[in-house]
């Protein structure tokens, strides 16, 4: 999941994406409006966290417009980060075309959990993936192909978690790039094989994704 991080405070946006990295989310930060409108011009996201208060404009406008102007990706899914708290700002952020409100402060843990919970909505129930005999604890962050257990990275899982989403789909390099990785990312390295290539192996026989030439990568669907 790549995740738009909207925090004018420098502390708590690298705290914060920090703490999201280590849970294998790929995170971009924006610490203004204008920053935040940039990325969303050139970069689809899963998840959008935006703060109201922002030096340059309210974050409620970028809300708005995410649903109506054509120029700026709309995330899949909005989060609301704000110390706002009264229930009028609540019903404000929600009814303005966010999916979730989570005020400041808050803990981790709640924040990832939410985050979860957006990643599930309209995809699969429950905290548990699986495609064939390959399943992923979300919560829990292990994986298991047959019932043996696989011990993967961060960015492993979040790579086999990306294509345990869009099973029998044929993922290009470019698209892995921009959903499992962030910004930092060098699209010009062979980051996506290199860490293909590691995630094959730990997989095991017979192979579970396949190269598709010219075109990209599988996961193959059961039979």
């Amino acid at each position: 999941m790549r995740i738009l991080l909207v925090e004018d405070d420098p502390d708590l946006a690298e705290v914060v994406a920090l703490g999201l990295r280590n849970e294998s989310y790929a995170v971009d930060l924006a610490a203004s409006y204008a920053d935040a409108e940039e990325l969303l011009r050139i970069t689809g996201y899963d998840v959008a966290c935006l703060d109201l208060g922002l030096p340059d404009g309210d974050g409620l406008d970028l809300v708005r417009r995410l649903g109506r102007d054509p120029e700026l990706h709309r995330p899949r899914r909005c989060l609301v980060l704000t110390a706002r708290d009264a229930v009028t700002d609540r019903v404000a952020g929600l009814d303005a075309g966010a999916d979730d409100y989570l005020v400041k402060p808050f803990h981790f843990a709640e924040l990832v959990a939410r985050l979860r919970a957006l990643g599930r909505r309209g995809d699969v129930p429950g905290s548990t993936l699986r495609v064939g005999d390959l399943t992923l604890d979300l919560a829990a962050h292990r994986a298991w192909r047959a019932g043996t257990e696989i011990g993967l990275t961060a960015r492993e899982f979040s790579l086999l978690r990306y294509f345990m989403h869009h099973p029998g789909r044929v993922l290009s390099a470019e698209e892995l790039l921009e959903h499992v990785w962030d910004a930092h990312a060098n699209p010009f390295t062979s980051s996506v094989r290199v860490i293909l290539s590691r995630l094959r192996r730990k997989l095991g026989e017979p192979a579970s994704i396949v190269t598709i030439t010219g075109v990209g990568y599988q996961l193959a669907e059961p039979s």
